[in-house]
């Protein structure tokens, strides 16, 4: 019977562990994906416009998106 509350106790505590790092993984997704949208913004607000066009541009050709 010690056994099983043993085992009871240590499932308990695995799953909380795991919430934790699933929290933890939640936060560093959102804090990688506000630093990857910054340096676009950044990298696209500072570009002449010529280049951002330019970029878009083949952005859809290469999707076979038709522009014209």
């Amino acid at each position: 019977m010690s056994t099983h509350t043993l085992s009871s106790q240590t499932t308990s505590t695995n799953n909380s562990t795991s919430n934790t790092e699933i929290k933890i993984s939640n936060k560093s997704q959102i804090l990688s994906a506000a630093i990857l949208g910054f340096i676009i913004m950044i990298g696209v607000g500072l570009s002449p416009m010529e280049v951002a066009h330019n970029a878009a541009h083949d952005t859809r050709h290469s999707f076979a998106f038709p522009c014209h």
